[in-house]
């Protein structure tokens, strides 16, 4: 395409079913943030899309966990995630539901424009069925072992460990994720998109027309779907939540939300237009439009195969130019788990670092997954901030500030003759716009955002070598020189890091006062312009852009996802069965008494043994107890303890036990005490 005339960006539609975490940052919205953002302010004509998918099955299994309905789920979810991204800058036009009236006109129109043109195909077949819930299991709804890796928590729709796009027939034991109960199989009528039909069709658009400018890992996900041969797809559920099919036999039946959610894009634009007064149209059907869709990898088979072959059923639509689909992001070594808690949500990580988006922008762009899995670490995060943010940027854009406060009363000075270094370092400066743009028009925005830390780099050295707080005492006039320049780089800085840290481009901007020049400079400027703050325009006094973040600040972090990965422990910790039932005078043979250890030694070569000397109130008493690798013997000195008293004796490495230490283990197989907790219970006193 020649340069596009305007462009469409959308960003996956996230579930309404708990809040955003970094992994969606990290995936999508960062990355589409940049990209529209930098479009914007190289002056083209940019809608970027966003909105909350609202239907679908994890919707409806959060509202039966939390004993709500679906429709309290979506408007709680969307509130808080809408505000999220408000609150984080990502920068959508629009941001809708599909909860929304212009959503479900849209999307029931789409069906029945492809229904009346014969695009669906009815099939009767058989669907896993929960007899005791009365109801079809949507594939959500059912897990199993997966046919492909073995996996036994896969879901009917889709193996989160191996990838793999399932139906939930496929499933090796499948269960019912209502009941738990075994699902049998009953007859059913749905539609279905025969994907089959476009084979030729992506081929030719993607597999060749789109080898050289995709994404590796999109483009191979893509040919290994087509090569494996397309099968017709369900577009429709039996389901109470979501679009009611809008066509006779569709009663009890809603559009499925693969089929229901993209097209949301649509209905979100639909919105957008309405409100600003625009046409939506061009948008969506004009070839000078260059549609590009931002998601994560588990979205790459809906936008690159089943989206477009409903687009191209249709029609009218254009297709996207791109599909930049970024890998998924490990948090400290393990897989993100939203049911695990095993997360940075960003709710929490506003509240807890107020006034600190940046940085986390900052560290997700530079750790972006954009060709394989990476791993996001607050350790990482803390030395990007204080390494990187606030050693070069910060520190350039302060000590330029301070010193131009310092010397000159806040007023950019007139330079003088300029050096081969002033020359070299200004033109070094100009050059930057079309390398960063280059980076972020081909998706490569961890770079780009590298080539904008170069910048300030270049800036500090600039200020390292010339000494201006040496030079000032010989030379006034080279000192104002260096200053001058100094001053352009900040303000090419101010711009240039907009699309990356707008918050902080927001507020150096305002330290520099460029509101009240007479144009703000755009990223063309920095190219093409001499000047960018003229000799005679006053700043303003220098604020810090970043802080640094203590080890303490980090550490609470670390504690708080230790406490998850404890309490995912004791939730995995299996319960063993309970034994063969006893009669009360069965119990009643037991004499368990409260103790207290007096003493306590190790057994000689013997590992996990201690030696005690127990008060049981009616002696003292050895026992020998095998807790030596939980405790030491001074932990154990004073413990109150619960006795078996009347246990056979019984000699260990010749060491005659009189009894034994009640005990049992916690989630991480530590051994605990079983104690009396009240310190007025005396020994010797029966437990019954």
């Amino acid at each position: 395409m020649n340069k596009p005339k305007r462009y469409t960006i959308t960003s996956a539609l996230p579930y309404t079913n708990g809040p955003i975490h970094i992994g969606h940052l990290a995936g999508v919205y960062v990355p589409a943030d940049i990209y529209a953002r930098f479009l914007r302010l190289t002056g083209n004509d940019v809608v970027f899309i966003g909105g909350s998918d609202e239907h679908g099955v994890p919707i409806t299994i959060k509202a039966k966990n939390e004993g709500v309905s679906p429709q309290d789920v979506v408007d709680k979810y969307h509130a808080i995630i809408k505000k999220s991204f408000e609150e984080f800058g990502i920068s959508f036009d629009n941001y809708s539901r599909t909860s929304a009236k212009v959503h479900h006109e849209t999307a029931s129109e789409f069906f029945k424009t492809l229904y009346d043109k014969g695009a669906f195909i009815e099939e009767t077949s058989e669907q896993l069925y929960d007899e005791q819930a009365n109801q079809f299991l949507a594939d959500r709804f059912v897990t199993g072992t997966c046919p492909k890796c073995g996996n036994e928590e896969a879901y009917g729709d889709q193996c989160e460990k191996c990838g793999t796009s399932l139906n939930a027939t496929d499933l090796i034991n499948p269960k019912s994720a209502l009941t738990g109960n075994v699902p049998t199989l009953k007859e059913t009528k749905h539609w279905y998109l025969p994907l089959d039909r476009y084979e030729d069709f992506l081929k030719e658009w993607i597999l060749e027309g789109h080898k050289k400018d995709w994404k590796p890992n999109v483009y191979g996900q893509v040919k290994s779907w087509i090569d494996d041969g397309l099968r017709p797809r369900a577009v429709t559920r039996d389901l109470d939540w979501g679009i009611p099919v809008p066509v006779k036999g569709g009663e009890g039946k809603v559009l499925y939300v693969w089929f229901d959610a993209p097209i949301g894009y649509i209905s979100s634009t639909k919105e957008w237009a309405a409100r600003v007064g625009k046409d939506w149209e061009p948008y969506w059907k004009s070839d000078d439009t260059k549609l590009v869709h931002f998601i994560g990898k588990d979205n790459i088979v809906f936008h690159c195969i089943i989206f477009p072959a409903m687009l191209k059923a249709e029609g009218s639509y254009i297709l996207p130019d791109n599909v930049p689909a970024n890998e998924f992001l490990n948090l400290e070594g393990n897989k993100l788990s939203t049911s695990k808690n095993w997360a940075v949500w960003l709710p929490d990580y506003l509240l807890e670092f107020p006034n600190q988006q940046d940085v986390l922008r900052y560290a997700l762009t530079a750790n972006a997954p954009e060709t394989k899995d990476n791993d996001f670490t607050w350790k990482d995060f803390q030395a990007r901030n204080n390494n990187e943010l606030v050693a070069i940027f910060g520190n350039f854009i302060n000590r330029v500030v301070v010193l131009t406060n310092k010397y000159y009363e806040g007023e950019v000075p007139v330079p003088n003759e300029l050096s081969q270094i002033d020359e070299e370092t200004l033109a070094a400066v100009k050059a930057y716009p079309d390398v960063i743009a280059s980076s972020i028009e081909r998706y490569r925005f961890r770079e780009a955002q590298q080539e904008l830390m170069n910048l300030a780099r270049l800036g500090n050295k600039y200020l390292a070598d010339e000494e201006p707080w040496k030079v000032i005492k010989v030379d006034e006039a080279r000192t104002k020189t260096i200053m001058y320049v100094a001053l352009q780089i900040a303000s090419a800085l101010a711009t240039l890091s907009e699309p990356f840290l707008p918050f902080t481009s927001a507020k150096l901007k305002g330290i520099l006062c460029h509101s009240a020049l007479d144009a703000e400079s755009t990223w063309s400027d920095i190219a093409s312009k001499n000047i960018l703050l003229p000799s005679g325009h006053n700043i303003g006094e220098a604020e810090l852009l970043f802080s640094k973040i203590e080890d303490e600040t980090i550490q609470f972090q670390l504690d708080k996802l230790e406490a998850s990965k404890k309490a995912n422990e004791a939730a995995k910790k299996v319960v063993e069965p309970q034994k063969e039932t006893i009669t009360f005078e069965d119990f009643a043979k037991l004499d368990i008494r409260v103790g207290t250890i007096l003493e306590a030694e190790k057994m000689p070569k013997a590992k996990k043994l201690l030696v005690l000397k127990v008060d049981t109130g009616i002696d003292v008493r050895t026992i020998v107890s095998g807790i030596a690798e939980s405790f030491t013997p001074e932990e154990v000195v004073g413990k109150r303890v619960t006795v078996l008293v009347n246990l056979a004796p019984r000699e260990l490495r010749g060491v005659v036990s009189q009894g034994m230490i009640l005990m049992t283990e916690n989630a991480k197989g530590k051994l605990v005490f079983v104690n009396p907790d009240d310190a007025n219970v005396a020994n010797g006193l029966h437990i019954s």
